[in-house]
């Protein structure tokens, strides 16, 4: 059997090493209560640095989806806007087609009146479909350019790129946020303002039989712009219900992290308090052990 020796300068090493242990518990402690939090640098807690990194990521990427599907907001409610004055607008403009209609309550020099009204109408509708926001036309589709359609002598030509401009609001999910020219306004060539000039015209000849044609068109247009407009609606509930949702994944989240990241005050304080009784008896007992000294052995 061996019996190890125990000499005073072991004594003194593994005291000190015990004072050093003790002395780092109690400062990460303080660095603790101090700063109000359980991690500090990711040597505090390895496994918990890693799952705070998972938190922090998935709450930047819920940020993101919520400010995505505000701007869509933003997006949808200038579209909305757009297509509600635009129906406004066109059934005035039928109205007046349906007025010059009756070519016995209408004289000639009236015609040109209310042809005129229509083309005003007209030019403030192309006006309407080049609104823009954050300096884009809400029906340009994918276009660099500031303008969706142009008016180019008598006709008006789309200048915009088809495309769909999206926000991403979930995980997989992304909503329309533009408004699609050719599906509110018609096709090329049969679009809400070339219905709108040829109604002009058939008004101002007193072509009975085109203005016939042309209301019906024009109450095509209405129809387009009113599905459109329930579509926009449609829209705007997923985005409403996407902003909702990101609220409360940021809250979830954030209630996660902070039971990570933070510490417990009170818990801590009470860790602190028994840790410094706690060195402050090893200070003590190792005072008087190693009290001692040669003259104290040769006595």
């Amino acid at each position: 059997m061996t019996i190890t020796r125990v000499t005073q300068n072991m004594m003194a090493t593994r005291s000190l090493e015990q004072l050093n242990t003790g002395l780092a518990r109690l400062s990460r402690l303080q660095e603790q209560v101090s700063s109000g939090r359980a991690i500090n640098r990711p040597s505090d807690n390895p496994a918990d640095t890693t799952t705070a990194m998972r938190l922090r990521s998935q709450l930047s990427e819920a940020a993101q989806h919520k400010r995505n599907a505000e701007d869509g907001q933003g997006w949808l409610a200038q579209v909305d806007t757009v297509l509600q004055s635009m129906i406004t607008r066109t059934r005035s403009a039928r109205e007046i087609g349906v007025q010059a209609a009756n070519p016995g309550a209408v004289s000639p020099s009236s015609r040109q009146v209310l042809a005129a009204d229509i083309e005003q109408i007209r030019d403030s509708l192309i006006t309407l479909a080049n609104t823009r926001h954050q300096d884009r036309p809400v029906m340009g589709g994918v276009t660099a350019g500031s303008i969706a359609f142009e008016k180019v002598g008598t006709e008006v030509v789309y200048r915009g790129v088809p495309g769909e401009v999206t926000r991403t609001i979930a995980e997989g999910q992304t909503v329309r946020v533009d408004l699609d020219a050719r599906a509110t306004l018609g096709p090329e060539g049969a679009t809400l303002f070339d219905n709108l000039t040829a109604m002009a015209e058939a008004v101002r000849t007193g072509d009975t039989a085109g203005l016939r044609t042309s209301l019906d068109a024009v109450a095509g247009d209405l129809d387009r712009l009113g599905v459109a407009v329930i579509d926009v609606g449609n829209r705007t509930v997923a985005l409403d219900r996407a902003v909702e949702a990101a609220d409360e994944r940021e809250f979830a989240l954030t209630k996660s992290l902070t039971g990570v990241e933070n510490v417990d005050l009170t818990k801590a304080v009470m860790e602190l308090k028994t840790q410094e009784m706690a060195y402050q008896a090893a200070l003590s007992a190792t005072s008087r052990v190693m009290q001692p000294s040669l003259m104290d052995f040769l006595r």
